[in-house]
């Protein structure tokens, strides 16, 4: 029984080396140089725009609550 074991600990090691070594295991690897969709420094300047009107219209909530 403890040689059953040890074979299916060895077998689940070596499976475990394989897909996890650098250059082994059957898993597609990302691309090294992932590409940047088209458009996206627009859609980085829409971001940060909408991130700014969110803070002054929380600023401007802030404010209204402690007028009253």
């Amino acid at each position: 029984m403890r040689l059953k074991v040890a074979a299916v600990a060895v077998a689940l090691l070596a499976g475990l080396t394989a897909g996890c070594a650098p250059d082994g295991g059957t898993a597609d690897k990302a691309p090294a140089t992932p590409a940047t969709p088209s458009g996206y420094p627009e859609m980085q300047k829409k971001v940060a725009a909408a991130e700014s009107a969110v803070a002054r219209a929380d600023q401007d909530a802030t404010q209204d609550d402690t007028d009253h």
